[in-house]
């Protein structure tokens, strides 16, 4: 399971809901996109030292998903096909459903736009 950045802010934030589907989950992956837009929004937050010091001892119990030259393929492929369907997403959505279509590991996201990518599972909660 890849979660979405508004997946990873509830998580922290202790959504149960979340932790429920992840628990189920032989495998649960952060894109660096995402990691990026939480450390971003950890930056201006008021709690910012709770939230780095969650990153700091939860983190290595997630796989952290790097793009590479195979998800760029993946991306470009992506972005023209929403493109020409007239039902672009995001670009860093777009990055986010690149990797996960590379790894073959649904989304869990409350995005529904992620369900106009073809071949990408969303799982909500």
């Amino acid at each position: 399971m890849i979660l979405d950045t508004n997946a990873l802010s509830a998580f922290v934030d202790g959504d149960d809901g979340v932790g429920d589907v992840l628990r189920r989950q032989s495998r649960a992956a952060i894109p660096v996109i995402v990691l990026g837009e939480f450390r971003y929004g950890i930056a201006e937050s008021r709690h910012q030292a709770a939230y780095e010091s969650w990153l700091d001892s939860q983190l290595p119990h997630f796989d952290i998903l790097a793009v590479t030259d195979e998800t760029t393929i993946a991306y470009a492929a992506l972005r023209v096909a929403l493109k020409r369907s007239g039902r672009p997403i995001p670009a860093n959505d777009a990055w986010i459903a690149a990797l996960a279509l590379q790894h073959r590991i649904p989304i869990l996201s409350r995005d529904h736009h992620f369900d106009v990518v073809p071949g990408l599972e969303r799982r909500g909660w």
